[in-house]
């Protein structure tokens, strides 16, 4: 048995650079994979159906959606392309300089209005195994917080397009190659440091095991805080556009924060579980905090308002 290790850790020790490559690049294409093509499958996964029947996006948001490529001041918008999804708010993939360009989806409540509820009310929605009743006071509060004006619906798609315009899947993707490459680095210093190069194997395995440990924490604490600065950075651009859509950007945060609240109550214990009492989600681990929290992408948009910069 400690022959078989010896011979695969010389092996590993003389092919380490193509090894690490190749791992890396691995990595780096299945992190980028749907992004690459997100029409064959990130519209897939997240493609609305109604009856067995593909659901096409209405002519009113094909409308806003063009909009905001327009106000947006997109030099090819022919990139991006939008689609109806499921859910309750935008979602993207794709990268715009790639031939596939963009895919976008909209959500079916982005057709509802305070006056015609009808693209909210006509859905099942289910919680906790049971379908929520719209006109019961918290199905009626759901309901209000799925129901965006134009302005913040041009601000939640734009902060889509702001995310994928400027790169933001290439930059996710490039984190767990590179904290792989720390690995292998974390590894040779605590090697060199110790002088085990030449010791027991024992000791070397104990320092590749305390190397790996250090990269996944620096991979958790590195993803995160990438992907928050993709998101803050997305919020400050479509922010940005106008004063118009800034304040869309408050109403869209707003809306979250109450869609969460109401959510906690109708979801019992595991609403209490999963959101604040603020409307924020509770991170899965003080590991992982993913997401900036809304009331601070709130904060963010209301500070640039009162600096006056859009």
């Amino acid at each position: 048995m400690a022959s078989h290790f010896l011979k695969y850790s010389a092996l590993l020790q003389k092919y380490r650079t193509p090894l690490l490559v190749a791992s890396c690049g691995g990595i780096f294409a299945a992190k980028i994979f749907y992004h690459v093509f997100p029409d064959n499958s990130y519209r897939q996964l997240y493609q609305a159906w109604h009856n067995g029947q593909e659901v096409t996006l209405s002519s009113k948001l094909q409308v806003v959606f063009q909009q905001v490529l327009k106000d947006y001041g997109l030099t090819s918008p022919k990139k991006f392309s939008a689609f109806a999804s499921y859910g309750f708010h935008p979602v993207g993939a794709g990268v715009p300089w790639l031939p596939a360009g963009v895919q976008i989806g909209i959500p079916a409540n982005f057709n509802s209005t305070s006056d015609d509820s009808s693209g909210i009310t006509n859905r099942i929605v289910f919680i906790n195994g049971k379908p929520v009743d719209w006109s019961s006071d918290t199905g009626s509060a759901l309901k209000e917080a799925l129901v965006f004006s134009p302005e913040a619906q041009k601000f939640a798609i734009a902060r889509e397009v702001a995310r994928l315009q400027s790169g933001g899947p290439v930059l996710n993707a490039v984190v767990a190659p590179f904290c792989l490459s720390g690995v292998w680095v974390y590894s040779v210093v605590l090697k060199q440091v110790f002088g085990l190069h030449a010791g027991p194997a024992l000791l070397r395995g104990v320092a590749n095991v305390v190397a790996l440990s250090l990269g996944a924490v620096s991979y958790f604490l590195t993803s995160d805080a990438v992907n928050q600065w993709i998101e803050n950075s997305s919020d400050r651009r479509a922010a940005g556009v106008s004063r118009d859509y800034a304040k869309g950007g408050l109403e869209f945060y707003d809306k979250m924060l109450s869609r969460n609240r109401t959510l906690r109550t109708l979801m019992g214990q595991k609403g209490e579980a999963m959101y604040a009492p603020s409307g924020n989600l509770f991170p899965a681990h003080l590991l992982q905090l993913k997401h900036p929290s809304y009331t601070s992408r709130r904060e963010g948009i209301l500070a640039l308002l009162k600096e006056e910069k859009v």
